[in-house]
């Protein structure tokens, strides 16, 4: 058998207004609503919704056998259901046919998984449950953002419920090794790895629509062509894009929503399969363990995080970011919670990149800002001012020990709670299974006689006649 896992990602942040160094203290709103409502109706009418309509379109005409999986965001969600609730809706039909997975993402979108576990639990458990709050589907397997993962994650990653993850088929990770395989991870053996082909994938992406290409143009019957003709041993291919691959990345005009259409149709006449990521991970078996020292991820050549941690800019506004985090997730104040959460985007520091090479061109196409000092300072002064609103709940003037004795009072807390509760639980249930012993045990009354009465001995209602006789004389 040999099958396709096609996993659409869908993510928006919310984009930073111009906010000046005066503005500190004095705005504590930092987005600007405009323009991420112009880029999300745009996108969406004419990327998201025709695509997931195609898609929609792709199950029922080949009566089911084309399964798919979908990743989205929570602040991508936010957005659709603020401004584009009708792709929820298609979203939700897509839930309702059991042939899309919707797979965890990091709700913000954010890099927490490589510098705070804490968090990154909190933001994959928020993402999920907002998944089955929406979809009523809960996750089963995760993708990090960006693809990003190591080999210090897998076994946070498996405590936390999931089967599999998804993530980069990196050259200098694989070698000799084929990304058309599961693998487990190295640090923890039942966590499974679905690695993507990454040339497939940007074949879609990236070049569907370029004259200049050698293979263009590209027909569905050539792409499962190429799919078909890999080894019979590789039974598992992994394409992974983001959706607006479909009518923005490749505008409508190129064919690439009858591109996407007819793979079902040609899939099946090679004998080729579509599983969800779920289904491939208990279909087939893994063929060996795969060690990810560093971490890796799906952006630029070198596939690792410089996209976003490559030089001083980043790395100081990413480190000033998490200093606050622990006393983020003290506080109550929600507004400042749903500020921390967008201000976690990977986005924000994906545009102070200052690469000069080929990738260079990729960054700058998707800041809004003119320059990578701009993003930095921009970003900075909105940090300024959200740290400024942290410190007022909690003074940064107190020591990190005094703040962990906190922490691990309440936590401490918690956990009791956690305990009684499940007393009361278990208690409940003894009471519950007393009460039904008791309830069987209880000798069952004798039926009267031929008078049809039941549950009364013979005899007692004569005998109360006679007693009210004798009292009347």
């Amino acid at each position: 058998m040999k099958a396709i896992c096609f996993n659409f990602q869908i993510h928006q942040p919310f984009r930073l207004k111009r906010y000046r160094f005066f503005d500190i203290g004095n705005d504590h709103y930092y987005y600007d609503d405009f323009v991420n409502d112009d880029i999300i109706s745009r996108v969406a009418e004419r990327s998201y919704i025709p695509a997931a309509r195609t898609l929609l379109k792709m199950i029922n005409e080949s009566g089911g056998k084309f399964h798919c999986s979908i990743s989205i965001t929570g602040v991508a969600l936010e957005q659709c259901e603020q401004y584009v609730p009708e792709f929820i809706d298609l979203l939700k039909q897509l839930a309702a046919t059991g042939k899309v997975e919707f797979t965890a993402e990091t709700y913000a979108h954010s890099l927490s998984s490589l510098i705070d576990p804490d968090e990154f639990a909190n933001q994959v458990k928020v993402h999920s449950d907002k998944v089955k709050e929406l979809f009523g589907v809960t996750p089963k397997v995760l993708r990090n953002t960006e693809l990003i993962y190591c080999d210090d994650l897998a076994p946070q990653i498996l405590a936390m419920g999931f089967k599999g993850v998804i993530t980069e088929g990196a050259k200098h990770i694989l070698g000799w090794k084929s990304p058309n395989y599961i693998y487990t991870a190295v640090s923890a053996p039942k966590l499974r790895l679905l690695l993507k082909n990454s040339k497939l994938s940007d074949d879609i992406s990236f070049r569907f629509s370029n004259y200049d290409w050698s293979e263009y143009p590209l027909t569905a019957d050539k792409f499962i062509g190429w799919i078909a003709d890999t080894p019979r041993e590789e039974q598992i291919v992994n394409l992974s894009m983001g959706l607006e691959t479909f009518g923005e990345m490749q505008p409508a005009s190129s064919g690439i929503f009858q591109f996407l259409e007819a793979l079902p149709r040609f899939a099946a006449e090679r004998g080729i399969d579509f599983l969800t990521p779920s289904e491939a991970i208990s279909k087939i078996r893994p063929v060996d363990e795969l060690s990810v020292m560093h971490p890796i991820s799906g952006a630029d050549e070198a596939r690792d995080t410089s996209a976003w941690l490559g030089n001083k800019l980043q790395n100081e506004a990413f480190s000033k970011l998490y200093s606050v985090s622990e006393r983020v997730r003290l506080c109550d104040d929600r507004r400042l919670k749903q500020d921390w959460y967008y201000l976690q985007a990977s986005d924000h520091l994906y545009y102070m990149s200052t690469k000069h090479m080929a990738d260079g061109a990729v960054h700058s196409h998707f800041s809004p800002y003119e320059t990578p000092f701009q993003a930095f300072t921009n970003y900075m002064n909105v940090l300024a001012d959200f740290i400024v609103r942290v410190e007022e709940q909690y003074p940064l003037s107190i020591e990190n020990e005094e703040l962990n004795s906190l922490l691990t009072t309440i936590r401490n807390q918690a956990d009791e709670i956690e305990t009684l509760n499940k007393e009361i639980a278990s208690i409940r249930r003894d009471e519950e299974h007393r009460d039904e012993e008791h309830r069987l045990r209880e000798p069952k009354p004798k039926d009267e006689p031929a008078s049809g009465k039941t549950g009364r001995k013979a005899g007692r209602k004569p005998a109360a006649r006679k007693s009210a006789g004798k009292s009347e004389k």
